[in-house]
């Protein structure tokens, strides 16, 4: 199916960022994952870290991570990324892993240990974490929470009718991740965010968004399922901008408190301007 004018992206490379994290052996999301914010956040100078390796323990069908056996825990990469914030003059990070089921605890203490060295070397950066769901286990997500974070993401990813299909994994442990973080700290900001375009109905997705806020939600985003190749999942359907419109409105009429809904938007997308509105109250879409 071919991608319609309102979905294309200029997909600019940014061989100086690019070859900067390269050279300092960094995973990001951003390439990994292919996503098509890329030449915007490289050109600003943000970027989405990617600890904890880039081979997923989970064979989600949407996403474009590879699949196997992991890697062993890099002990330095915490010091290099915190390294690597510092040169880039970053205020506001993002980290995240791919699932790691092989570790006892998810992975949590790697994500405590990147936090510390961030904070340590740059103290006035902000850091959002975007974390697996750790199967739900509260020593872990405990161990993220303690850490200096500002926002604390999982992302639901999909309706609850196609979890197993499009996502490996459990709708209502999702959710039990974010009230679990929202419930050990009711001042935390809380987000998660989810693709449309599987074949979902509109009546789903407005059930997700009542669980999400449900489960304490402060922010969303809502994007476009794009392909990233062709051993993924195919696009069902790509939605007009009207109906992410039509959804942000029921999330904020939903009491979510920031929206980002666009074709476009993914997990990071503008995730430091949705932060800042948050805490100064300034409620609504992005």
């Amino acid at each position: 199916m071919p991608l319609p004018e309102w979905v294309k992206s200029q997909l600019k490379e940014i061989k100086k960022t690019q070859n900067f994290l390269k050279n300092r052996r960094l995973n990001t999301v951003c390439e990994t994952l292919r996503c098509p914010n890329r030449s915007i956040c490289y050109k600003e100078s943000i970027v989405t870290f990617m600890i904890l390796g880039n081979v997923c323990t989970r064979g989600c069908k949407f996403c474009n991570a590879e699949k196997g056996i992991p890697e062993k825990i890099d002990s330095e990469e915490p010091l290099r990324i915190a390294r690597a914030v510092k040169e880039l003059s970053l205020k506001y990070v993002v980290i995240t892993s791919p699932t790691r089921d092989d570790l006892k605890d998810g992975g949590a203490s790697h994500f405590a240990k990147t936090v510390k060295e961030i904070k340590e070397i740059n103290p006035d950066t902000l850091v959002e974490v975007l974390v697996p769901d750790f199967q739900a286990d509260i020593k872990s997500i405990k161990k993220v929470l303690d850490s200096d974070i500002s926002v604390f993401a999982h992302n639901i990813e999909t309706v609850q009718s196609l979890y197993g299909y499009v996502r490996v994994g459990c709708y209502s442990r999702s959710l039990k991740v974010l009230e679990s973080a929202k419930n050990f700290n009711p001042e935390l900001i809380t987000k998660s965010g989810f693709m449309i375009g599987f074949g979902e109905s509109m009546s789903e997705i407005f059930q997700t968004i009542k669980d999400l806020k449900n489960a304490g939600c402060d922010i969303i985003t809502v994007g476009q399922y794009l392909q990233p190749s062709k051993k993924a999942l195919p696009v069902v359907e790509y939605k007009k901008v009207e109906v992410f419109d039509e959804i942000a409105d029921f999330a904020l009429k939903e009491g979510i408190k920031v929206v980002l809904s666009n074709p476009l938007i993914r997990s990071s997308t503008r995730a430091y301007e949705a932060y800042k509105a948050v805490k100064v109250g300034e409620y609504g879409k992005l």
